[in-house]
């Protein structure tokens, strides 16, 4: 397994493990964030360690490198000189700093690929927990919200059919009727008076006009039997 594939499934077990043991979003979203970030200085850290030994290798090679080159100028001036066994020893000792130098070449270039790869990897990761450090105040907002619209669900649940508000509905009812029965009273209250005073003037009405009957009627039974009143023979001598 790499590197980087042992750092994936760390940050993945520490996230997961998060999620599994939370119970509160809140604190799990923040904890995330903090592991996110211990693994990113882990991460840095392997890194680190990665770009330093290429860094050895590169040196060791080079050192190997120019020890061969040592051994070659040796060996010509071996030969210039006639020393042919001078020579043959320089040459070899050419060739095994030459192999050494080669053999450090190789793994320098493999190491040189795995540090540019997980320098790559890297800046994802840090790329991910800039976007997780961004997201991570919204996400707490959206919590909130939730928490909050679910708070209001559950009380208007619980109190839609609670025995106060049941008893604060009825209580309404018999406000109403009440208002109800008063405005009818006050309705036959003022009916009452109305036909009453009706009633008074049509009786004066009707006693008026008995009185002046009575009258008509008195009046013609005196002008008729009374000796006073004067005939009509009298009227016409006078």
């Amino acid at each position: 397994m790499g590197l980087w594939d042992r750092i994936s499934r760390l940050v993945k077990s520490n996230i997961n493990d998060a999620i599994d043991k939370s119970e509160d979003p809140e604190k799990m979203v923040q904890q995330i964030v903090v592991e996110l970030n211990e693994d990113l200085m882990q991460v840095r850290s392997q890194v680190a360690s990665s770009i330093a030994v290429e860094k050895q290798l590169y040196q060791k090679h080079t050192q190997a490198q120019t020890e061969a080159d040592k051994w070659q100028a040796k060996a010509e001036l071996a030969v210039d000189k006639g020393e042919d066994e001078l020579a043959r020893e320089a040459l070899k000792r050419k060739n095994t700093f030459q192999q050494t130098s080669d053999g450090f070449k190789e793994q320098w270039d493999q190491q040189k690929r795995a540090v540019s790869q997980l320098k790559d990897n890297l800046m994802k990761l840090e790329s991910k927990i800039s976007e997780a450090q961004t997201k991570k105040d919204l996400l707490i907002a959206r919590h909130r919200r939730a928490e909050a619209e679910k708070r209001i669900q559950t009380s208007l649940s619980k109190n839609a059919g609670s025995t106060s508000l049941a008893a604060f509905e009825r209580m309404e009812q018999k406000v109403l009727e009440g208002e109800t029965k008063a405005q009818a009273l006050a309705e036959l209250n003022t009916d009452t008076l109305d036909s009453k005073f009706d009633a008074l003037g049509e009786g004066g009405a009707v006693d008026d006009a008995l009185a002046a009957l009575k009258a008509k009627k008195q009046s013609k039974l005196l002008g008729e039997g009374s000796p006073m009143a004067p005939s009509g023979d009298a009227h016409e001598h006078a």
